[in-house]
């Protein structure tokens, strides 16, 4: 009896008959047929979900939009420690203030704004006061340090910035107004700049100089290292954002039987990441729910927070994850039972950590999500039935998206079950890199597809499983770390003439920064005298974490890094 083989030919499926004597006989006649959701003609994957209608008024603003929503919310941000709280109808009144405040302070539409800030119930309060004005919110960690502060400021033409109180007068030297912001407003603050924050969000709201936005206008530079190379600008609009809440975030909620305006997320996940961003700065403030913001993680608050709001969905990181799973093992699996989901993003999760999850919290529903800060976060996102449990995917394409998975040699594209690059493309497909035409360029092609550089593969379902990346990116904790940048602060040590950055697999963080170094001859330099050199002038999450010496760095003939030998010898090492 003849068995059937899968055999890969010129990038199309095609069934394959062994004969009784072991040959291999192509038999193009019993070709196979492929799902609806994919075009073998074209290599075109599309999303098995109906299209949605986005709105088509080309002068609306993603604030107008996400406050449209009607919906019977009642608390909408909170203080995870103090429980102090801004309420759905305080919300929107209070944007408005902080939009009418920084006009009066002379920010006008198009100027860009740095929000300098770690997650804080005033977070989304600055950046939609700031897209309402029409001006330009740009965000970073507020543990880099002055050096990576000035880069950005100055790479973006910023005018203004926020930042916590007790930063302020480091920052002075930016030439920029900064306005502190308290971690919680109370009366009698000894911040003066607290007062100024306060002025802000008390002013009158109903302002008659709101500008006209088009949903083409830039709302926000985020920053991100794209597929290779230095950090980058990625220009998002309006109306990509307006896409991700209605694609992403709206039509996840859909999806449930239960009310969105009774779910209460709590929020771990850095608002300055594309990810946080999406979800607590915006999409759920649609809906009416409740989000419990943590300013900093702390495993022991997260089960107290859990508790004491009776939390139910936490969208989360890896290295969250595992936290998470340890303290349900360490007993306090009885603070959890308010829990319905978990969702994890910004980086890829072990199957080990999944599986101690999923025995460990078996009532929790588990789900993974894939999206770029060049997509707006829009990508896949997994969804569970009674039937069907697929927790290793990154889910099924979100509706209005389409995707390619393409031969990173020839350039064809390719059939499920078969690995490639995955390109993208949607209405969250950033409007560019700033003042980077050429990375624009090898980034986004002539049809609108985005390159993410992550090698992946659908199932025959229809799931996305990410593999591993072209890109050269370091994931630590969530946090993308551009090796380039590292390898800059590297060879500006006056005994370091080369060096190369990777990222070394690391169970708690995912991945730490490792550095090969080729030092001076005759110098004495050590590990620690390079760790301390980079850890001066990175932020603390950048800093290198191991350094092996070599006599040279493997590049190619046109000077290209080659890191899967140095991954190789990293491996040989362990």
């Amino acid at each position: 009896m003849a068995t059937f083989l899968k055999t890969q030919l010129n990038s199309h499926v095609i069934e394959s008959e062994e004969s009784g004597n072991g040959e291999v006989e192509k038999n193009p006649s019993k070709t196979l047929s492929f799902p609806f959701w994919y075009c073998a003609e074209t290599g075109i994957y599309s999303s098995k979900y109906p299209s949605i209608k986005l709105p088509e008024d080309p002068f609306l603003d993603v604030v107008s939009f996400i406050f449209s929503h009607k919906n019977g919310g009642v608390s909408a941000l909170v203080d995870s420690t103090s429980g102090i709280s801004i309420s759905y109808s305080e919300l929107y009144p209070m944007v408005k203030s902080m939009a009418s405040g920084l006009h009066q302070r002379g920010v006008s539409q198009g100027d860009v704004v740095l929000i300098l800030l770690p997650n804080s119930i005033y977070f989304p309060v600055i950046l939609l006061g700031v897209l309402a004005l029409g001006a330009i919110a740009t965000t970073m960690n507020p543990l880099s340090n002055l050096l990576e502060i000035k880069k950005q400021a100055l790479d973006c033409c910023v005018t203004l910035a926020f930042s916590t109180c007790d930063k302020v007068d480091k920052l002075s030297t930016l030439d920029i107004p900064v306005i502190g912001v308290p971690e919680i407003l109370v009366s009698g603050s000894n911040c003066s700049e607290s007062s100024v924050f306060y002025e802000l969000i008390s002013c009158d709201p109903n302002w008659d100089s709101r500008p006209k936005i088009s949903q083409q206008d830039t709302a926000a530079i985020l920053y991100s290292s794209g597929t290779t190379g230095v950090g980058k600008g990625v220009i998002l609009t309006h109306g990509n954002f307006i896409a991700m809440v209605e694609t992403f975030v709206r039509f996840e909620a859909s999806q449930y039987e239960y009310s969105s305006s009774e779910n209460v997320y709590l929020d771990v996940t850095p608002m300055f990441h594309v990810y946080g961003l999406s979800l607590f700065v915006m999409g759920l403030l649609s809906l009416g729910t409740t989000i419990v913001v943590m300013s900093k993680f702390d495993a022991d608050e997260m089960v107290k927070a859990i508790e004491r709001y009776k939390v139910t969905h936490f969208p989360l990181v890896p290295p969250l994850l595992m936290a998470l799973t340890r303290r349900a093992k360490d007993g306090a699996l009885s603070s959890m039972k308010s829990l319905k989901q978990v969702s994890c993003g910004a980086a890829p999760v072990n199957p080990k950590s999944i599986e101690d999850f999923v025995h460990t919290l078996p009532d929790v529903d588990f789900i993974q999500g894939y999206g770029m800060t060049e997509s707006t976060a829009i990508g896949t996102r997994g969804y569970n039935t009674e039937k069907l449990h697929n927790y290793s995917s990154v889910g099924l394409l979100a509706p209005n998206m389409q995707a390619k998975v393409v031969d990173w040699i020839t350039g064809s594209t390719l059939a499920p079950d078969c690995m490639g690059e995955l390109w993208l493309c949607g209405p969250g497909v950033m409007k560019g890199y700033l003042n980077n035409l050429e990375a624009t360029k090898s980034t986004i092609d002539d049809n609108g597809y985005l390159h993410t550089g992550d090698i992946a593969y659908f199932d025959e379902e229809g799931y996305l499983y990410v593999i591993d990346r072209l890109k050269e990116t370091i994931k630590y904790k969530g946090f993308q770390i551009a090796p380039a940048d590292l390898e800059a602060v590297l060879v500006s040590h006056p005994d370091i003439i080369d060096a190369a950055v990777i990222g070394a697999r690391d169970e708690e963080a995912g991945e730490i920064p490792v550095a090969f170094v080729v030092k001076r001859d005759g110098c004495a330099v050590s590990q620690t005298d390079v760790i301390n050199f980079v850890t001066k002038q990175v932020a603390p999450f950048k800093k290198i974490r191991k350094v092996y010496f070599r006599a040279s760095i493997p590049r190619s003939a046109a000077g290209k890094i080659l890191r899967k030998e140095l991954r190789n010898l990293l491996t040989s090492k362990l």
